[in-house]
């Protein structure tokens, strides 16, 4: 067993797939020797049924099979957001370039030429591996206190993973998008606001709106090169919520007056807020006047901070 492997790493599940019996021993051999448990599958459709049901940690996937081969395989995990997170090695003999960029674009995170050398690719799923349990520990921690976030890579606008609230929010908002894609609008920002810091801006947010509900989108650099990776926070806002938050912070204020107090929060002028809520703009003074005087205070800005310290978060 390699002595750099802990007790906990002996779970570790690596599935190999290949048509060619002699490469399944050779790496068979060698990687159970080194510790791991593994899983053999001589076909891709043999591949999917296994990775179904055992769920391995890590896939050794041959390029070029009959039938289904090695490309679709990968497209196909990557597609399920079951199987997305699992790294995929390609194992192959082709090393023209466009091989090499459709591996990539199938979502591999590497790849091996053949003939393999197993010292090597033991290195490389030692890696990757670790790589994996780190962002399967930051993902759960961020699923336990409700974030909802997601790794977006820039290239192909994949989600490398994402917490459970993140997948829903954005199943909720773009209900036609797939689980593992990021949605073109928010990529259209992504691909901007990733220009923009690359040139040394300050960082700036992106909003969509669906009724009275919005989801914020903020973004962090984890790999900011050419093919970078971005961590993605959402954050949503429903006006409707919020409008009941303030209600319930302030019952002195008429339904009326809460809605105007939220507009004044949002910034808006009088003659905004008379264009949001169909009211003449001295109509939205007078109810801006039995606020304050409900309140205690004399000036918008002071009533925009009231609110928002009695409901206890900015507002926004």
């Amino acid at each position: 067993m390699n002595p750099n492997r802990t007790a906990a790493d002996a779970t570790d599940v690596v599935l190999i797939v290949d048509d060619v019996p002699d490469n399944l021993a050779v790496l068979h051999d060698a990687l159970d020797e080194s510790g791991y448990t593994v899983l053999v599958a001589t076909s891709g459709e043999a591949a999917l049924a296994t990775v179904a049901q055992a769920r391995p940690d890590i896939v050794l996937l041959d390029a070029v099979m009959p039938g289904l081969d090695g490309f679709e395989v990968a497209r196909r995990l990557k597609a399920d957001a079951a199987t997305a997170g699992i790294p995929i090695i390609f194992m192959t003999g082709l090393t023209d370039t466009d091989h090499v960029v459709d591996a990539f674009g199938a979502g591999v995170v590497d790849y091996v030429t053949k003939p393999v050398r197993t010292r090597e690719l033991i290195a490389r799923i030692e890696s990757h591996l670790r790589n994996a349990r780190a962002q399967g520990q930051a993902r759960r921690a961020l699923d336990a206190f409700g974030h909802a976030t997601f790794v977006v890579r820039e290239r192909d606008g994949r989600r490398l993973w994402q917490t459970a609230l993140a997948r829903e929010l954005l199943r909720q908002h773009f209900p036609t998008v797939p689980e593992v894609l990021t949605p073109p609008p928010v990529m259209a920002w992504v691909a901007r606001e990733a220009l923009r810091r690359r040139a040394g801006a300050d960082p700036q947010g992106f909003r969509v709106g669906q009724g009275a509900r919005r989801l914020t989108f903020a973004m962090h650099a984890i790999d900011d090169s050419g093919d970078g990776e971005w961590l993605v926070v959402l954050r949503e806002d429903s006006e409707t919520a919020l409008l009941d938050a303030l209600a319930r912070a302030l019952p002195a204020l008429t339904a009326r007056e809460v809605e105007v107090l939220y507009w004044v929060i949002q910034g808006k002028t009088n003659r905004d807020i008379g264009d949001i809520l169909s009211l003449s703009p001295r109509t939205v003074h007078k109810h801006l006047e039995h606020v304050f005087g409900k309140l205690g205070v004399e000036t918008r800005t002071a009533a925009a901070s009231l609110a928002m310290a009695r409901v206890g978060s900015p507002v926004r």
